[in-house]
């Protein structure tokens, strides 16, 4: 398939939702639940994730043989909205070597002596290689926001921590990004957009499933008490970082073969705009590949000689 044919597949699934202008965003006019329509079995969606795993992982092969542009997949969302299971079914296929996951928890000490975009920075994906965030610097402006007790440990001088500090936090994250863009990383954003009921139920599911129960944490309840908090950061935060160049995707959580299938077709999409294509061999490393096989051969036939004599 050509790779224009291929974009306009995978934009029927990724179009209604991509956000790159937030001046009217509202998470209220996207549907959790929502599937375009597409009724199928979990063997039918997972044959055709499948699918687009292992053409993401042809793209990436290309991707580092070229070495000079990288991918950074950064995933937002609230508790049981399935980012570890997308990560892993999306990307099962891709080569280890060409990618990297970090997961993102309490800043340590260290880290806090920092300034806010410090340890994320350190990790941004180098030329040709995949970066994923599992969780990311969104943090900052999100359970930072919620939870105000974890701003003042940051030890920011006073003066610099004002009624706006939630708006320039944005900003300068809304200006890092462009500045990844213009240095050839492709920034993809997903939102997993789980409704308030489908995590109640998944929250029941890990209490009444022993083999779960190591998933769930008395604080994932607590912090279902902030939701609505959670929803106008969040709101505040595709508003104002939604670009051209570092799109959001509002992505349905709450079916998890639908979420995967989104996230898979945009990521797709934007490998295959790159246009990526293995490097071009010079006159004279094909003059030195003709050397190499003509010592191979050679060796060859010295080997097979020396076994005759020695009969």
């Amino acid at each position: 398939m050509a790779r224009q044919e291929i974009i306009d597949a995978m934009r029927k699934y990724t179009d209604p939702f991509r956000v790159t202008n937030g001046n009217d965003f509202r998470l209220l006019d996207f549907d959790p639940g929502d599937t375009l329509g597409l009724k199928m079995g979990k063997e039918e969606a997972a044959q055709l994730l499948d699918r687009g795993s292992k053409w993401l992982a042809m793209e990436q092969d290309i991707l580092y043989a070229q070495d000079s542009w990288s991918v950074l997949l950064v995933f937002q969302a609230l508790d049981a909205a399935g980012k570890d299971g997308t990560i892993k079914h999306v990307m099962s296929r891709v080569n280890p070597q060409g990618c990297d996951v970090s997961s993102f928890k309490q800043p340590s000490s260290k880290e806090i002596s920092h300034d806010f975009l410090w340890r994320y920075a350190k990790k941004i994906p180098e030329r040709g290689r995949i970066g994923i965030f599992n969780r990311s610097y969104y943090e900052e402006v999100l359970v930072v926001r919620v939870h105000r007790e974890l701003l003042d440990a940051q030890k920011i001088p006073a003066c610099f921590v004002g009624k706006n500090v939630w708006e320039e936090r944005l900003a300068d994250i809304a200006r890092f990004e462009n500045y990844l863009t213009r240095q050839g990383v492709v920034v993809l954003k997903f939102y997993l957009n789980l409704s308030h009921e489908e995590q109640k139920k998944r929250f029941m599911s890990r209490l009444d499933k022993p083999e779960k129960n190591w998933k769930f944490s008395a604080s994932d309840v607590r912090e279902r008490r902030y939701w609505k908090d959670y929803m106008q950061a969040y709101d505040d935060a595709i508003r104002a970082t939604a670009s051209e160049g570092a799109p959001w995707f509002v992505v349905p959580a709450d079916n998890k073969w639908f979420t995967r299938l989104v996230v898979a077709a945009a990521i797709v999409e934007a490998v295959e705009k790159l246009d990526l294509a293995y490097p071009k061999v010079t006159p004279e490393k094909m003059k030195n590949l003709a050397a190499a096989r003509q010592e191979l051969e050679a060796e060859g036939t010295h080997t097979r000689k020396h076994r005759e004599e020695q009969k």
